[in-house]
């Protein structure tokens, strides 16, 4: 990939991994049935030097480390995809134990943008996760200036968004911490949130699709969120007006 390439960047939240957990293989075979002809055959060695997996699987298997697995991507520099799981330290609420992360990074390219919300969904789905979303890079930076830190007087977010509360300040485990293009809405998610509401989200509702275990993918824009185009960051106000349980505004 190269530098003038942005990226789609894929995060989704679940629970901490248990012994013997096939949930990392599950992502991984998701996310390659969400991108025809992808193969994460191949990790990294600690020079950056390409390494073979022929038998990945089994791999993957024998290294859930830390609470999670090892980086894997695939052979082609040009369309870079790469995925790996970690432990997070913290919980997905106040008091709540570690969890589990998802990382996956693709092109943001045609067939990347066509294949986003296949991909969201395979590995929040595999992984089974409480939610997630999709974002194009460079949004992250942009919703760590929405967090609400200790002496932020005032605190005023870019773009007129809303400040959240951080992760530990508040919330419940279900409760998004912030919206992104996409987003996964496990089906506790969805309810802690109250949606779908028929009569206020039938906009949203032309752009999601529920999953086979009862969540949902919500997508906000038809194009990857552009927070310069005023359409695009009129439907992300109006989406952090309707849910204000997300980033902890209000109870849920």
């Amino acid at each position: 990939m190269t530098a003038a390439q942005r990226s789609l960047i894929i995060i989704v939240h679940a629970p901490a991994l248990m012994d013997h957990d096939d949930r990392p293989t599950a992502v991984v075979h998701a996310m390659e049935r969400a991108l025809p002809g992808l193969c994460l055959g191949w990790t990294t060695s600690e020079k950056e030097d390409l390494i073979a997996l022929p038998h990945r699987d089994e791999w993957v298997a024998a290294n859930l480390i830390s609470g999670g697995f090892p980086f894997l991507c695939n052979d082609d520099d040009n369309h870079l995809v790469t995925i790996a799981g970690l432990e997070n330290p913290n919980g997905l609420a106040a008091g709540s134990p570690p969890h589990f992360e998802v990382h996956a990074d693709m092109p943001l390219d045609a067939v990347g943008i066509a294949a986003a919300a296949d991909v969201l969904e395979g590995v929040a789905e595999g992984a089974r996760a409480v939610w997630g979303h999709a974002t194009p890079s460079g949004y992250g930076g942009v919703v760590a200036q929405q967090f609400r830190h200790p002496g932020d007087k005032p605190h005023i977010p870019p773009f007129g968004l809303p400040s959240l509360k951080l992760p530990w300040d508040g919330f419940t485990p279900e409760i998004p911490h912030f919206l992104g293009w996409l987003n996964y809405w496990s089906d506790a998610a969805a309810r802690a949130i109250g949606f779908p509401d028929p009569a206020r989200d039938a906009e949203l509702l032309s752009r999601s699709r529920r999953t086979a275990t009862g969540g949902w993918v919500v997508q906000l824009t038809d194009a990857p969120l552009d927070l310069d185009n005023p359409a695009h960051l009129d439907a992300l106000k109006r989406a952090y007006e309707r849910f204000p349980e997300i980033g902890g505004r209000a109870a849920p």
